[in-house]
């Protein structure tokens, strides 16, 4: 063997055991980044994070680090997460579920503020936060994102208004603060469903005389605004 080429073997099994000791180190950071979101530790996660672990990384099944911190239920890492300029702060589920729209169906009013500091999308095309705040009857996340401008008569795809939740899901104290902020009770889905019609097919019955008494003010106004025929 001459020197030259065993040198180059020298080099090759160098270079062979830096990218192997180099794909262990990142396996292994993978693995104890989402052990620790799991278990709600923030100190190993931002230790990762200062590292240059990318916060957007994927798992298997493609969830998102921030979003698999709010269905855990891991709190300290959730902040933690939304504290980094990496975060891409609106990057969905594969369901399009936005981190937004989840802390607001977890009751995390802490972390939906923390988000809307962030720039989370408020308003989007299909479901909403709105619609997922209104189906837990949050009423704090619900003013909350109103005074960030929501638009109250959000529609799903099919048609569906975070009233609608509200009325059959969430509570009458839910659907009650729409209807006063604004939200119209007349509006129909695609299958011909109003609020009422959600809410009389729900436990809350309550929520439908809410929502039979705004409906009849708002017909009534709206009769009013008809000009007089001649």
């Amino acid at each position: 063997m001459t020197a030259s080429k065993f040198l180059f073997n020298i080099r090759y099994l160098v270079y062979l055991y830096v990218l192997i000791g180099f794909n262990c180190a990142l396996s292994s950071s993978y693995d104890d980044f989402f052990k620790a979101i799991e278990f709600d530790d923030p100190v190993v996660v931002r230790q990762l994070l200062q590292r240059g672990f990318d916060p957007n990384t994927p798992t298997a099944d493609l969830q998102t680090p921030l979003i698999l911190a709010i269905q855990k239920g891991s709190v300290r890492v959730s902040q933690v997460l939304i504290s980094s300029p990496q975060l891409q702060v609106n990057r969905p589920n594969p369901n399009d579920e936005t981190p937004l729209m989840l802390a607001a169906l977890k009751q995390q009013e802490t972390l939906v503020k923390g988000l809307i500091q962030r720039g989370a999308d408020v308003n989007r095309p299909g479901w909403t936060p709105l619609h997922y705040a209104a189906t837990t009857g949050h009423l704090g996340i619900i003013r909350l994102l109103l005074e960030h401008h929501a638009y109250i008569d959000a529609e799903s795809p099919n048609g569906t208004t975070p009233l609608m939740m509200a009325a059959y899901y969430g509570t009458p104290e839910a659907t009650k603060l729409l209807l006063e902020e604004g939200a119209d009770p007349l509006i129909k889905n695609q299958k011909g469903m109003s609020a009422w019609d959600f809410a009389g097919n729900g436990p809350h019955k309550e929520s439908a005389a809410y929502i039979e008494s705004f409906s009849q003010a708002a017909q009534a106004k709206s009769r009013d605004a008809k000009p007089a025929s001649k």
